[in-house]
């Protein structure tokens, strides 16, 4: 009887100190769900709400240009400034945006719209002539459109995946850059058409031209490298390691003092390269997943931009001497940028979730406080050590 009894209690306080358990997981389990939800809140909040980027001694934002929203989300990608003239592409949706903006007030810029098939990338626009050309991947075209009215008026097939394009004045021919199939196309914009090809060796990202040599230089993501292109005898003149840069993506040159400027997507980096000793001059530590850099020739600073949502604000003291002013937080996704060299001002586009996408707008300080500074992280590879990193390649 006494065993009976005991065994009964046994059980029964086991029973309770399973319920007891039982009840404490669904306890911790709701808690986990509630600080889920919360911070699911609360990222979409912040992915919907761009906000006010964060203040800065060297940089003054303006404010917002707020553009068409043609869906839930909407990815911007790159932006060209052509006489107070502001082209913004849409990745997701196709469009061309131009925004006529007026430099003494924000308020007063307008913005139209060109709607397109197939994700929008680059922009050239010819001088002179009322003719612009816009890169289309998924559509595998080349659009020809009026850069005043909008209208499109034919379009060029090209091959797989068309990115960057660029204008080469000295050859009146267009360079269009072809991620996948690592290679570029040349097309004849009087004619539109293609007139040649130049194989690459790497997939191909940002590319610009240097008017001292009249040489187009083309970052090779996947490979660490850029690349020398004479457009006219369409073949690649050199090509060079950029270690200690991984994945170089967007690019800016000075070719008054032989320099190069390239973000490093793999790891949040700019890098500058020598134009006439071909090798990596200095490094800097700058915002993460940089995709797109700017360079403005009259204040000798450099912007870069990254999907990290930070824009990085660097002065250039002289050919081999950079110093970091500020970072500047944006908002997540706003990883390309422009700067505009008459009015100095810099153009950052935001990314949008059920919002409108929109342009911030800044406009640097008249001088940089030297205690707002950091120095660069590290400068002046030697010539052996950049041998170690990688070797080089040139056929000049």
């Amino acid at each position: 009887m006494f065993a009976e009894y005991t065994a009964a209690r046994s059980t029964t306080a086991h029973g309770s100190r399973n319920r007891l358990s039982m009840t404490n997981i669904r306890k911790m389990l709701l808690t986990f769900a509630i600080t889920l939800l919360g911070l699911a809140a609360v990222a979409l909040v912040y992915l919907v709400y761009p906000g006010t980027p964060s203040k800065s001694k060297v940089m003054t934002f303006e404010g917002f240009i707020e553009l068409p929203r043609d869906g839930l989300l909407t990815v911007l990608d790159y932006l060209t400034v052509n006489d107070q003239t502001l082209f913004v592409t849409s990745e997701s949706s196709g469009a061309l945006l131009k925004i006529a903006f007026d430099s003494s007030d924000l308020k007063a810029s307008t913005v139209s719209e060109m709607p397109g098939a197939g994700a929008a990338h680059g922009v050239a626009v010819l001088p002179d002539v009322n003719v612009a050309f816009i890169t289309r991947s998924e559509a595998n075209t080349v659009d020809v459109f009026d850069p005043k009215s909008l209208h499109q008026l034919a379009s060029i097939p090209v091959a797989d995946d068309p990115d960057a394009i660029l204008y080469i004045p000295s050859t009146n021919l267009l360079y269009v850059a072809h991620g996948d199939p690592k290679m570029a196309t040349l097309i004849d914009p009087q004619r539109r058409t293609t007139v040649g090809t130049v194989q690459l060796s790497g997939k191909p990202e940002s590319s610009a031209m240097d008017s001292e040599s009249g040489l187009l230089f083309q970052n090779l993501k996947d490979t660490n490298e850029v690349a020398a292109i004479d457009v006219g005898k369409r073949s690649v003149v050199g090509q060079w390691p950029l270690a200690p840069c991984l994945g170089p993506s967007g690019m800016a040159i000075h070719s008054e003092k032989r320099r190069l400027f390239t973000v490093c997507s793999g790891n949040a980096k700019l890098v500058v390269f020598d134009l006439e000793r071909h090798r990596v001059i200095a490094w800097l530590g700058i915002g993460g997943g940089p995709d797109s850099v700017a360079f403005d020739p009259g204040l000798h600073r450099i912007y870069t931009a990254g999907k990290a949502g930070e824009m990085t604000v660097i002065q250039q003291d002289g050919p081999d001497n950079y110093r970091v002013l500020d970072k500047i937080h944006t908002h997540y996704g706003a990883h390309t940028l422009t700067a505009d060299p008459v009015s100095h001002k810099v153009f950052v586009a935001y990314a949008s979730l059920l919002a409108h996408p929109r342009i911030a707008v800044f406009c640097p300080t008249p001088t940089a406080p030297e205690e707002n500074v950091a120095p660069v992280i590290q400068q002046d590879v030697h010539e052996d050590e950049q041998s170690r990193l990688s070797p080089v390649r040139a056929n000049n």
